[in-house]
């Protein structure tokens, strides 16, 4: 076996670290996922549960932001994710981009945190507008291209496109395990790893009913 290489700084490392990185989440709620046209609604859901699990088991922050739900109009989020994350409290707003929104600013800021990785319902509205706000202020923008969604398959691959000449970073919810794991011999988090990627063929998301 060979010798183990120290472990690089996690704070100041190129690559996503627990240390280094957040994870937003925004509008997965029962209207949008249901109009997602870009992929199937099951595998979106698995999907993004298994990243917000990673992030969780990680000790990654996460930020989870809906749209006009106090206002009537919307549902909360999808029960999947509230699952998982039944202590988040919910960012409401208004504004189609959460950016435009001060108390989501407000909490992406107290983050200290200038790698954000991006996940949002529709890929051409409520991800792509922040993503690329959130560039112009400095930050390092990812998202995670198998867990997000447009409306059609051509509005979302243009919007990933938009992003990716902007800067914004695409990745997958693989790599995005991966990268955060980055070692074997990290053993407080490698079953964590390998419930959620090696076995996810066993993870069944029940009939949709938001």
């Amino acid at each position: 076996m060979s010798s183990i290489t120290p472990i690089r700084d996690p704070k100041n490392d190129h690559l996503i670290t627990p240390e280094n990185s957040a994870l937003i989440l925004i509008d997965y709620q029962p209207l949008q996922v249901n109009s997602v046209r870009s992929m199937d609604h099951e595998e979106l859901v698995k999907n993004i549960v298994i990243v917000t699990k990673l992030a969780k088991g990680f000790n990654v922050p996460i930020i989870l932001t809906t749209v006009n739900v106090q206002s009537g109009i919307n549902k909360p989020t999808i029960k999947h994710l509230k699952e998982v994350l039944p202590d988040v409290q919910e960012i409401d707003r208004t504004t189609v981009n959460s950016w435009e929104d001060k108390e989501f600013q407000d909490a992406v800021k107290a983050l200290n945190r200038k790698k954000l990785v991006i996940c949002a319902l529709w890929t051409e509205v409520c991800l792509s507008f922040p993503a690329l706000d959130l560039l112009k202020e400095g930050y390092e923008i990812y998202t995670i291209v198998d867990a997000v969604g447009g409306t059609s398959r051509i509005a979302h691959e243009v919007a990933l496109r938009r992003m990716e000449q902007a800067g914004v970073q695409l990745s997958s919810v693989t790599q995005y395990g991966c990268e955060l794991q980055r070692d074997w011999n990290r053993l407080e988090t490698k079953q964590l790893f390998f419930d959620n990627l090696m076995e996810n063929g066993s993870f069944f998301v029940e009939t949709l009913r938001w």
